[in-house]
């Protein structure tokens, strides 16, 4: 199969392409050309803008791309880019999407009234009915590096990739991932403590028990790997996550089980905790998915145990810490500590 992977140089995407060309496909990565990624050099190479795509169409069309997977579509702008230009050349497309597009996380963030919608969250979850959750009364400066977050919304992406009866899409929501090559080391800053042989891992008693539905990054790019090459997934919107979904306390403890740390983990109240632990989310609203849908019909099952998957990934941010080290306030957490055992 001919696959055209806009974008797929970033977290996920490398473990995607690698994947789609150990199955024996014939891959092409179009992007900015702005990140380094270890591809094999069997992949066809297109640098340029997402904006110019339009420009390519020719050299796209000779291609003549079976499906085109767009693994950072953030805007509808965006989207229609692709669409536009690839709508009478692939015969479908496929578009990475979030969690973030339901009801439920407008209301774990506090910017959606009403009661916490149940979960586990299926396909068919009530979507969030305000867009852009991360733009404010005031827009960021044009030279803002956080400018995108104004326009961010995968729901109008989403929008744009199911319309299109000339290109059918498919909509992969994912989960929070982690994972080697993770650019936001979801894991780092308990590993760090851990691994600096703190005594205990403090956590906000409010996020103690929240549930937030996560993936592996392998495993996610393995289903991502399914739907773009199973033609069933035509017109369809899956969720991707494990299938269960830990609590922040049970998450900091299969960390430390893994890492080989035997501290204790403490749920504190906020106002006892440093400013920077605290969890100011609406935590009545847990963020937990339900993946069935996928692996009922695309036959989806993990690749990676989950065992392998923390190890692997602690091995990699062992090796590869924050460019920009991030402050630890021990002094702070000791007097916390200090003050809770004072208590009992």
């Amino acid at each position: 199969m001919r696959v055209l992977v806009i974008g797929g140089t970033g977290f996920i995407g490398p473990h995607v392409v690698r994947l789609l060309s150990e199955q024996g496909h014939d891959l092409t990565v179009f992007n900015r050309g702005r990140s380094a990624a270890d591809l094999p050099t069997s992949i066809r190479r297109i640098s340029g803008e997402r904006a110019a795509l339009p420009a390519f169409r020719a050299e796209l069309a000779h291609l003549a791309p079976d499906v085109v997977l767009d693994m950072y579509a953030m805007t509808a702008t965006d989207a229609r880019a692709v669409v536009e230009t690839l709508a009478s050349i692939a015969r479908r497309a496929v578009a990475i999407s979030s969690q973030d597009v339901h009801r439920a996380y407008g209301r774990l963030r506090g910017t959606e009234s009403g009661p916490p919608d149940p979960v586990p969250l299926d396909e068919d979850s009530p979507l969030r009915e305000r867009l852009y959750p991360y733009r404010g009364e005031t827009p960021r400066a044009d030279d803002d590096p956080e400018r995108w977050a104004d326009d961010y919304d995968k729901i109008p992406v989403e929008r744009v990739y199911l319309s299109r009866l000339d290109l059918p899409g498919t909509v992969l929501r994912l989960p929070a991932v982690y994972g080697p090559g993770d650019n936001q080391h979801r894991l780092y800053d308990h590993l760090k403590r851990m691994d600096d042989g703190r005594p205990a891992i403090l956590v906000d008693e409010r996020a103690a028990g929240w549930r937030w539905t996560r993936g592996y990054v392998e495993d996610v790019a393995a289903a991502i790997a399914l739907a773009t090459t199973d033609e069933r997934a035509a017109g369809r919107v899956y969720n991707v996550g494990e299938p269960e979904a830990y609590s922040a306390r049970d998450w900091v403890r299969r960390i430390a089980d893994a890492a080989g740390w035997d501290g204790r983990i403490i749920a504190i109240p906020p106002d006892r905790l440093p400013a920077s632990l605290r969890f100011d989310l609406n935590t009545t609203q847990h963020l937990v998915s339900d993946s069935s849908r996928i692996r009922r019909e695309l036959s989806y099952a993990e690749r990676v145990s989950p065992g392998e998957a923390l190890a692997r990934t602690i091995a990699w941010e062992r090796a590869h810490p924050p460019a920009e080290p991030r402050p630890f306030d021990y002094a702070a957490e000791d007097a916390a500590l200090a003050a809770l055992d004072g208590v009992s």
